[in-house]
């Protein structure tokens, strides 16, 4: 089994990029994302143009990633995954840097993150941030930076199992063997038909994998219901 994770609104209470831009960026992101909701552009465009606003140095970006906050029992729930043996992935169409940073403080630099790459260069005295997305695919339905459809769909000779909350997992709902959901992806896997089991935390998840074992998921856990 290898379970993969959203990281904007699943493990971080905020979301991280947004929180950045918020806090960091010149007011011109909030256009772009607007373009983005509306369809206009596709999420890799989106945030490279927004990423290329962000203003201030790198610590004073340290100082706001380290604002950001993460579900607290993420923790628990990946020490169970490494007691059960279960690799976990970090999968977002976010940033890196903001995501590795975040993990730093809570000692999960060992998780791999498979997402969209900052650099930092030094523009005249000030700090230029530039994004690239080693993890895209041209077949990509979203547009993502980062292709979430191509990182499950390697391990297709495993149980996947994956968790997420917002649109950028919307193509990659009907490839897990599990999905977990909240939020706009609920909303989504219901409006699909795509089976899935809601979920408020990470305990949420635990729970429901730990009462799995080990007979695997053919019998429906009593404290949260799989939807359909």
């Amino acid at each position: 089994m290898h379970l993969f994770c959203d990281f904007d609104g699943t493990i971080s209470v905020q979301d991280a990029t947004d929180y950045v831009l918020e806090r960091l960026a010149l007011p011109e992101w909030q256009i772009i994302q607007t373009d983005w909701e509306a369809g206009k552009i596709g999420s890799a465009e989106c945030m490279q143009r927004q990423i290329a606003l962000i203003q201030g140095s790198k610590a004073e970006l340290d100082a706001v990633l380290d604002e950001i906050q993460i579900d607290p029992s993420f923790a628990d729930f990946v020490q169970f995954c490494v007691a059960q043996k279960f690799p976990v992935t970090v999968t977002s169409d976010g940033v890196d840097y903001f995501i590795q940073r975040i993990l730093a403080r809570h000692e999960m630099t060992f998780l791999p993150v498979v997402s969209n790459r900052l650099s930092m260069t030094d523009d005249n005295g000030k700090t230029a941030y530039r994004l690239s997305s080693p993890y895209s695919s041209a077949d990509c339905a979203a547009q993502s930076g980062m292709c979430k459809c191509r990182a499950v769909g390697m391990m297709a000779h495993k149980t996947t199992v994956y968790v997420g909350d917002g649109r950028s997992d919307f193509c990659v709902a009907n490839k897990p063997n599990i999905v977990f959901a909240k939020a706009k992806l609920a909303e989504f896997c219901t409006a699909q038909h795509i089976p899935f089991f809601a979920y408020e935390s990470f305990a949420d998840v635990t729970a429901i994998l730990r009462d799995a074992l080990p007979g695997g998921f053919s019998d429906q856990p009593s404290s949260l219901q799989r939807s359909a």
